[in-house]
């Protein structure tokens, strides 16, 4: 009996330590801290032109070789591998105005949740956000906004997909997103909103990759951009929503310095 009861011993013990980890993951993120150390803005004193003098851990923005976003001209065809997302439907938890824009993070464990697969490497959806006109120009072009979702593979790399939006008719999942907007830097509860960030893509998943960075401060290189080609429609009032908080949460294009664009057939 004594060997016999060890087993239920061990299950016991496993969902403890499961509801505690939960429990910890849940505090980790309900309440809300600015994911930056240092201050930064767009524009003025700490505006884009002097990050890297405001912190060391900002040096690559105004130092770095492999800075985004970028203007796309004179892109090179090439047979690419398909994107495949594999977007679930999930509970938002929460809406963060961190300041700088609107943001939705997942806090699923390795493995779980959402994903980006492109030729057999998977990279999780960690978090996606906006920005006030598109960072990215297409030929000098902006859009009216943008949505950058950034994915993490298991070996570090980062991934990023830059959606790019048009004024047009309403999009349902930004809807719904919009009517939990945090009117100030904090974040705001949802707990009855679940997404699918597929319902934000465009139908047609043609693209251009380039290595780049994350487009904030600490300005990350290494990241691998994948811009779809095709935008998606929101309505003039989902776009002045946003802009009533951020009118214009852009960094300007960053010089390619020798970098190739590469663009899908299709």
């Amino acid at each position: 009996m004594k060997f016999a009861s060890q087993p239920l011993w061990l299950l016991i013990l496993a969902a403890g330590l499961a509801v505690q980890t939960a429990t910890a993951q849940e505090a980790q993120y309900s309440q809300y801290a600015s994911p930056w150390k240092t201050p930064w803005d767009y524009q003025g004193e700490r505006g884009h032109s002097h990050w890297s003098e405001l912190d060391p851990a900002y040096a690559a923005c105004n130092r770095g070789k492999q800075q985004s976003p970028i203007d796309i001209r004179n892109a090179r065809k090439a047979d690419l591998p398909p994107l495949a997302f594999d977007y679930l439907s999930e509970p938002v938890r929460y809406v963060i105005n961190n300041a700088h824009t609107i943001r939705v993070n997942y806090h699923d464990a390795p493995g779980a949740g959402s994903a980006l697969v492109v030729d057999g490497k998977r990279y999780q959806l960690t978090q996606f956000h906006f920005h006030r006109p598109s960072e990215e120009l297409i030929a000098g072009r902006r859009y009216a906004m943008v949505l950058h979702l950034m994915h993490t593979a298991s070996d570090g790399e980062v991934a990023g997909v830059a959606v790019l939006l048009r004024a047009g008719k309403a999009n349902a999942a930004i809807g719904e997103l919009w009517k939990h907007l945090p009117q100030s830097e904090g974040q705001l509860a949802a707990p009855e909103l679940s997404i699918n960030a597929a319902d934000m893509l465009p139908g047609s998943a043609g693209y251009y990759v380039y290595t780049g960075s994350v487009t904030a401060p600490p300005c990350t290189e290494g990241v691998k951009w994948f811009v779809l080609k095709h935008p998606v429609e929101v309505s003039a009032e989902q776009i002045a929503s946003f802009a009533r908080l951020y009118p214009d949460d852009v960094r300007p294009p960053q010089p390619l310095n020798g970098r190739v664009v590469l663009e899908s057939l299709e």
